[in-house]
């Protein structure tokens, strides 16, 4: 079955056009063309819209009231289903540091429904932690923080069916180059944070392989003139991701725009760090192990310190084009095309490019999101 989608402007993988119409053949992208199509097939007409690709968050932690942590198959399915009303068609379920066994578990149950979920689709998995040091520690807990292990990591990459396509650490830990050379041999993208490291420490484990900062600023010795620490490594090294966290409470809007001079809008990838209470009211929930308030706009520790977010990724675009640090264009490519490359997906999502499966949204001039479509089928609708 073939049908066209009209709308004011398409978002292609490196240009925008239209007025035009998209062609959609059995859930997967065809050709675009300005032209009425002459033949046969179903036109959807978003005169006044624009299409985008589908957003991918490479780290996020829950949704809808379900831990990534929980290790619950149905959790996953509903996390799934809920991110759509996001704009979200590609995620990477976020774990957060704890025991051996636990996170064995956690990545054996995601390798088991991966292919089974119902909304968002799951591009593999991203490992945040548990190789991490004290001093900015987050919302992670200590406990469980150790010297990386191949051994260790090799386990938890067998039970998930080899889906992790990304870890975090600190760069400052024990042993961390050999780790880090093995690993990304072997395909799997190696993220820096939750660190107290300087420059140079920095710079020798991206010289190892390692390409992409957790959520930038946060977690991580800031820059100061005499040692630029973990900030300025982001800033200043070639070659790496920057994840970057736009709710306007992580980052102030003036240091987003800093970094995003610096490396440029092709290598910030947003993300949101969503833990459970994404998409519920204000209230106490749980980030792991640790109990968290969500209140005006934020998830808080005990002791007052961000945990998580409740951020969705189709404010995180939008929040960036009203703060004037990113066109339309740009701000759809930082949360959708980069986040892929960042974590090496960019084969599966992130891009409208024929022959790709058609997952996609609508949107409006504004900025805020009219539809949601997986496999060319709408699947939400505001």
């Amino acid at each position: 079955m073939t049908t066209y989608i009209y709308a004011d402007k398409f978002f292609l993988e490196s240009s925008s056009v239209g007025p035009g119409y998209l062609e959609i053949s059995d859930g997967i992208f065809g050709h675009f063309q300005k032209e009425r199509p002459t033949e046969a097939g179903e036109i959807i007409d978003y005169t006044g819209h624009w299409v985008a690709p589908g957003l991918v968050d490479t780290h996020i932690h829950g949704y809808k009231n379900h831990d990534v942590m929980d290790a619950d198959p149905e959790g996953l399915k509903i996390m799934s289903e809920a991110l759509l009303s996001c704009g979200v068609t590609s995620f990477l379920p976020t774990t957060l540091t704890s025991s051996r066994e636990r996170l064995t578990k956690v990545a054996r149950t995601i390798g088991q429904v991966a292919h089974d979920v119902p909304g968002a689709k799951i591009q593999g998995i991203y490992f945040e932690g548990p190789f991490f040091t004290e001093k900015y520690k987050g919302a992670q807990n200590p406990s469980y923080f150790s010297d990386p292990s191949l051994e260790i990591f090799n386990e938890w990459q067998e039970a998930s069916g080899h889906l992790i396509k990304k870890i975090a650490l600190a760069p400052e830990r024990e042993g961390t180059a050999e780790f880090v050379n093995t690993i990304t041999d072997q395909g799997v993208v190696v993220a820096l944070g939750h660190s107290d490291g300087t420059l140079e420490e920095a710079r020798h484990i991206v010289e190892s392989g390692a390409s992409v900062f957790v959520h930038t600023f946060n977690g991580m010795r800031g820059l100061n003139h005499r040692e630029p620490g973990m900030v300025g490594a982001a800033m200043t090294l070639d070659h790496v991701f920057c994840e970057l966290i736009c709710d306007g409470h992580h980052v102030h809007p003036e240091a987003a725009e800093i970094l995003i001079d610096a490396k440029g809008h092709d290598h910030i990838a947003l993300i949101t760090d969503c833990m459970m209470a994404g998409g519920m009211p204000d209230g106490e929930y749980m980030l792991g192990e640790f109990p968290v308030t969500v209140k005006e706009g934020t998830a808080r520790l005990e002791a007052g310190n961000l945990a998580g977010s409740i951020l969705k990724l189709k404010e995180a675009i939008k929040h960036v084009v009203e703060w004037g640090l990113a066109t339309p264009e740009q701000a759809i490519m930082m949360g959708s095309l980069i986040p892929a490359i960042s974590c090496q997906i960019d084969d599966v999502c992130g891009s409208i490019k024929q022959g790709r499966a058609a997952d996609f949204i609508v949107l409006s001039k504004d900025m805020d999101l009219k539809a949601t479509y997986l496999d060319g089928i709408c699947r939400y609708d505001v």
